[in-house]
């Protein structure tokens, strides 16, 4: 079994693909993906806010996001969240 990446690595690949791009990251996505930033597991509390309520609130946002590392990634923080 493989062990799931943390959310701030997670961040900073979404960050690095999402961002250059061109058009940047949806105003609606940038406070959940600072708060990715700084968590390691989906177990994790950000504030008041619990880690998996943020990537579901992440991805909720992220609908403009696409490509094949926004396939992959998705993906990845869905199976995370549903574990």
């Amino acid at each position: 079994m493989n062990t799931p990446r943390t959310l701030s690595a997670i961040a900073i690949e979404i960050a690095g693909d999402w961002g250059p791009r061109g058009k940047g990251i949806y105003f609606g996505a940038v406070p959940y993906l600072q708060a990715l930033a700084q968590l390691e597991t989906v177990d994790d509390v950000y504030g008041y806010d619990d880690a998996r309520g943020i990537v579901r609130y992440f991805l909720c946002n992220a609908k403009s996001w696409r490509g094949d590392v926004a396939r992959r990634v998705k993906a990845e923080l869905l199976e995370m969240v549903d574990a």
